[in-house]
């Protein structure tokens, strides 16, 4: 398992590219100490495999399940070595499954900055990597699944531009496990 990082003074400018292999690992245990903060994942966290996370990370990296899915790490240089970069935060993001999706629309999958790393502007270098590379792919609306309780993220992505379109859902983890309603917010590029 990793350690937490510490992110309390960057050195050098932070950024965001594509997420390499070897970043599997960090990727898995962002999101899981995003979700353990999260009221409503946080019932979820504990039960994810952080070697089976890995893996399934690893794979949508290296082979990712659709032309234009893209996973982005946002990326801090340690204060020991500017050189070694450490992963911030990540997104998952590709061409839009949704039933009512039209063939120019980008959904992003998952979004998470490490908790320790909030509030030093990964989230919005993150958000404006995700317009970018959708733009650049020719596509011309986002959309992204909220957490229905997610006030602060929700508040955060209207500040951007984001609006709610109407659809929501809900989502069950086991018959009989936890139950998780979803709103879906939308911006065009």
């Amino acid at each position: 398992m990793s350690e937490t990082p510490s992110h309390d003074h960057p050195t050098t400018a932070p950024s965001v590219r594509l997420a390499l292999p070897s970043e599997a690992a960090a990727v898995a245990a962002v999101q899981r100490r995003a979700w353990q903060r999260d009221p409503v994942l946080s019932a979820v966290a504990g039960e994810v495999d952080l070697d089976a996370a890995t893996t399934a990370w690893e794979r949508a990296i290296l082979a990712p399940p659709m032309a234009h899915f893209r996973v982005l790490v946002a990326v801090q240089p340690t204060p020991e070595n500017p050189r070694r970069q450490i992963v911030c935060g990540f997104s998952a993001f590709g061409p839009s499954d949704d039933p009512d999706a039209d063939d120019d629309d980008i959904l992003v999958a998952e979004f998470a900055v490490d908790p320790p790393a909030e509030g030093f502007g990964h989230d919005g270098r993150l958000l404006n990597a995700i317009a970018d590379t959708a733009r650049a792919d020719g596509y011309h609306r986002l959309t992204w699944w909220l957490t229905s309780t997610d006030d602060h993220l929700r508040a955060w992505l209207e500040e951007t531009g984001w609006a709610p379109d109407g659809a929501h859902r809900e989502l069950s983890t086991h018959d009989d496990g936890v139950r998780l309603k979803q709103v879906r917010l939308h911006t065009g590029l």
